[in-house]
């Protein structure tokens, strides 16, 4: 079981003048013994339980900016001070000013136990560029320097973690709501595809029942490893919304979701969540 508030990822964007609903987008791609995922929509904080699950004994926060933590000049404060205002603690690794303007990097890094990455992420604020990635726990300021020149300078196109052979997992937010990660746990894309599931059921849920919070269980593993199995890309929308069930329709696209891209007339399959039971089930679409 999972809470989802009414200020999730689903339920605060919007797409376009109209404001319509944001879709779930999901896309995966293999190589090299590595899985990429592109997704949306998913705050830092509604994912986190997932990539502590996955990572290395620390993390390091490499890139962090929010309008919830500002200085007297409006601008974004640096991370080791939000660390500071939340109590949490880590070390600090000071790039420079050489970072400045390098996207994907700040000017420090920070280093905390990856158990602390939850009360960092604790949902009483909002990071709309948000960068993470796990390291060993005794890493040294030589190998902080060594990731800061490879994600400086990869390619955009370029698999991160094939450079990097100490890290599992790699994750970077925009506008707290898209989601590109690197893992080489296999698991991890079918949770974060169950996650994003259930999400948009609880949003719909929450909003319906006009509470702060719904519980919802997430499907099993089966659900999300049947549609990766089927189709690399996918474009999901809710359909009937009742206090017993809750649709979602999902399409499979041709290539990766952006912006702009309106579902298809016809789902290919619906996801279907019996609310009342706590199960799911997928079936062909009608």
């Amino acid at each position: 079981m999972i809470e989802v508030g009414q200020q999730g990822a689903f339920s605060v964007n919007s797409v376009g003048m109209e404001h319509r609903p944001f879709p779930l987008s999901f896309s995966i791609r293999e190589a090299e013994g590595l899985w990429q995922v592109s997704a949306g929509a998913a705050q830092a904080g509604e994912l986190v339980d997932l990539l502590v699950a996955v990572a290395n004994d620390a993390v390091a926060v490499v890139s962090l900016e929010t309008n919830s933590y500002l200085d007297e000049d409006w601008h974004s404060l640096r991370p080791s001070l939000i660390a500071a205002e939340l109590g949490v603690p880590c070390t600090v690794h000071s790039l420079g000013s050489w970072a400045s303007g390098t996207y994907g990097l700040a000017e420090e890094f920070l280093v905390m136990d990856r158990g602390l990455l939850p009360r960092f992420l604790d949902g009483t604020w909002s990071p709309y560029e948000l960068t993470l990635i796990d390291v060993p726990a005794d890493v040294t300021t030589e190998q902080l320097d060594e990731l800061a020149l490879v994600l400086g300078t990869a390619g955009i196109d370029e698999l991160l973690l094939s450079f990097l052979g100490d890290s599992r997992v790699w994750f970077s937010g925009h506008d707290d709501c898209y989601v590109l990660l690197e893992t080489r746990d296999p698991a991890l894309p079918a949770a974060v595809l169950a996650r994003l599931l259930t999400l948009l059921a609880g949003s719909a849920l929450a909003e319906l029942a006009e509470e702060p919070l719904s519980r919802l269980p997430e499907p099993g593993p089966w659900l999300p490893e049947r549609l990766i199995a089927t189709a690399p890309h996918w474009i999901g929308a809710l359909g009937n919304v009742t206090e017993d069930l809750i649709t979602i329709g999902l399409a499979a696209l041709p290539d990766p979701w952006q912006l702009g891209v309106s579902f298809p007339q016809q789902a290919d399959l619906t996801a279907t969540l019996d609310v009342r039971h706590g199960t799911w089930r997928i079936t062909p679409a009608e």
